[in-house]
C-alpha cells in the first residue's frame, strides 16, 4: 500500500439541484477532505435558491457561488455513491445511469414548495436543512469513515 488516499466519488441528484442536493453536496464536503462530491439535477433550476443560502449561511456554509447543475454532466463519470434525496411521494426521482458502485435514496421535502409566511417557508428550510445535515452526516460515518477505518485508510 502506498498510503495514498484513494478519494470517494459522491453525486447528490434531484429534480431541480436548487436546494436539497445542494445543501447535501456542502454539507458532505464539509465532513472531510478526502470526500468528491458533486450535485445535479434532471431539470436543473436557473440558479440555486436563495433560502437555501441563506439557511447554509446560517451553520457557516457559503454556497452562495454553487451553480446549479445537469445530470448529463456526469453520466461519463463513475461514483461510489449516486444518492437521490427527492421526496418520493410528489415528485419522481432521478436515475443515474452512469457507472455507480451504490445508489441509495434518501427522501426531503421540497423546501422549495414550502407555503405560508415569510417565516415559516424559512422554518422550512431549517427543518430540511437540519434534516439533511443529520442524515448525511450519518451516512458519511457509517458508509464512509468506518470502513475507511475498518480497512485501513483512516481518517
Amino acid at each position: 500500500m502506498t498510503g495514498q488516499r484513494i478519494a470517494t466519488r459522491i453525486l447528490v441528484l434531484c429534480t431541480g439541484n436548487s436546494c436539497r442536493s445542494q445543501m447535501a453536496e456542502a454539507f458532505l464536503k464539509s465532513f472531510a477532505d478526502d470526500l468528491q462530491v458533486y450535485s445535479a439535477g434532471t431539470a436543473p433550476a436557473s440558479k440555486v435558491h436563495p433560502k437555501a443560502v441563506l439557511v447554509m449561511k446560517e451553520v457557516g456554509i457559503d454556497i452562495s457561488n454553487n451553480k446549479t447543475k445537469t445530470v448529463q454532466e456526469f453520466l461519463s463519470q463513475s461514483f461510489d455513491y449516486v444518492i437521490t434525496v427527492c421526496d418520493n411521494a410528489r415528485e419522481t426521482c432521478p436515475f443515474f445511469t452512469g457507472n455507480v458502485e451504490h445508489r441509495l435514496h434518501v427522501g426531503f421535502e421540497d423546501p422549495a414548495e414550502a407555503a405560508g409566511s415569510e417565516d415559516e417557508v424559512i422554518s422550512t428550510f431549517r427543518a430540511v436543512r437540519d434534516d439533511i445535515r443529520k442524515t448525511f452526516y450519518e451516512f458519511y460515518l457509517k458508509e464512509i469513515k468506518e470502513k475507511k477505518i475498518k480497512y485501513g485508510d483512516s481518517l
